[in-house]
């Protein structure tokens, strides 16, 4: 019997409200979690190119508000992105999504989660991403030094 994996979840938030409820479900699902009031909070923000090596990624699942001080969520998601990140779950919250910030999430990817969501609806989509999340992928440690 294989060793069960644990995967990783990084979550952006200026209300801690949404940031202890997502931590909480996260962590019940064994999830490493960590969280942030806003991206220039985290290590990751700032740096480039991507710090991880080369096969590796932050995390299994980047999920980010849209509307927080210092940079918007989607800003920050499309920065990943540019410098090279390797997460291939993203997604963005908010109860303000407008038209243009709705294309440009599409078109690169990003989940999209109207404010307020359920828990329902979140668990639904991870539920999906851990069937597509290799068990052998390595999840780089870089960024917990800096922190």
């Amino acid at each position: 019997m294989g060793a069960k994996v644990t995967y990783r979840v990084l979550i952006f938030d200026d209300d801690e409200s949404i940031r202890q409820i997502l931590w909480y479900y996260f962590d019940n699902r064994g999830y490493e979690v960590f969280t942030f009031p806003n991206p220039g909070s985290c290590p990751l923000c700032g740096i480039s190119p991507c710090q991880c090596p080369l096969e590796e990624s932050c995390s299994d699942i980047i999920i980010s508000d849209l509307n927080m001080p210092v940079k918007r969520g989607l800003e920050f998601l499309e920065e990943q992105l540019s410098k090279g990140c390797r997460c291939k779950n993203m997604a963005l919250m908010s109860g303000d999504l407008r038209p243009d910030d709705i294309e440009r999430a599409s078109s690169l990817k990003i989940k999209l989660f109207q404010k307020p969501f359920t828990i329902k609806e979140i668990e639904e989509w991870v539920s999906e991403i851990e069937k597509t999340i290799d068990p052998a992928r390595r999840l780089s440690n870089w960024f917990l030094q800096k922190s």
